[in-house]
């Protein structure tokens, strides 16, 4: 079962790329054989069907555990799927439907009343748009250099999905602020790659600090320190009481004891997290809950 489990799971590591290759050699005017199509076509009907079965027996095993439908779904989902999949899966549907309601004006997402709001997105905006304009340049010009049609079609939707992901990026990141609830519980967020959540109780102290850090996204470093960086700088410091775990980007676990992260307008966030903070420490001493 170990071995078959493995088996499905390269497998869908290898399933994304694979029908992107196929797609594109299809709208490139590329005659895929006919032995090639039904034996891929067959590949994919066998690792779902595999799935299925795996993903129904780790349900039911679940379920004998203790724990609810939804749960047990989630739980046989991560032992089928790779986080990585899973990771760039929902970052596809996210990203495609933060960029509706950015086109649609709905107002940010995740911000209940009473909430702040905390932009980071116009930060990266001339960067954003600078780089939009570098690639509509280059989509224009490889149609004027490319004389094969089946090459210029493949490069043109390659180029036409990078203009769309630089835009649906900057879109996720407008409508998925930083947000500070009333009580002080901080969610850190870059567009829809990263989710952080951060309980109010493990917040120690926060401060205005402007940083150039050159690490990865949310990448812990050896002081347990993570940089949340936007045009290639932090304002704002926050260390806690103790580690918090998250998701990185791909799926990878980390945790860290500080975020170093990017507001537009800091003053505003530090002072309702300060604030939060402050009331929380008169109620200890003065023993309320």
């Amino acid at each position: 079962m170990r071995t078959l489990r493995k088996t499905v799971r390269w497998g869908f590591a290898a399933l994304l790329p694979l029908e992107l290759v196929l797609v594109l050699w299809a709208a490139g005017g590329v005659r895929i054989p006919a032995a090639a199509r039904s034996a891929v076509e067959l590949a994919v009907l066998v690792l779902m069907i595999t799935a299925t079965v795996l993903l129904a027996l780790d349900h039911r095993r679940h379920r004998r555990d203790g724990l609810d439908h939804r749960s047990a779904f989630a739980a046989a989902l991560a032992g089928t799927v790779p986080a990585a999949v899973r990771k760039l899966t929902a970052h596809e549907l996210f990203l495609s439907t933060s960029f509706l309601r950015w086109v649609t004006r709905r107002g940010p997402h995740g911000v209940r009343d009473g909430d702040l709001p905390v932009p980071y997105a116009p930060g990266q905006a001339a960067v954003t748009y600078g780089f939009l304009f570098v690639c509509i340049v280059e989509t224009v010009g490889l149609a004027y250099l490319i004389p094969w049609p089946a090459v210029h079609a493949v490069t043109l939707l390659l180029d036409i999905w990078g203009c769309y992901f630089v835009i649906a990026l900057h879109a996720s990141c407008v409508v998925r602020p930083h947000v500070i609830t009333p009580d002080g519980s901080l969610r850190l967020r870059y567009g829809a790659l990263l989710d952080i959540r951060i309980p109010a109780d493990r917040i120690a102290s926060v401060r205005l600090d402007r940083q150039f850090p050159s690490g990865k996204l949310a990448a812990a470093n050896k002081n347990s320190v993570a940089d949340m960086a936007v045009a290639g700088q932090t304002t704002i410091t926050v260390e806690l009481t103790e580690p918090v775990h998250y998701i990185r980007a791909l799926g990878k676990p980390a945790e860290a004891r500080t975020f170093r992260f990017y507001a537009d307008d800091p003053a505003p966030a530090v002072a309702a997290l300060r604030g939060a903070l402050g009331g929380r420490n008169l109620r200890r001493r003065v023993g309320g809950p």
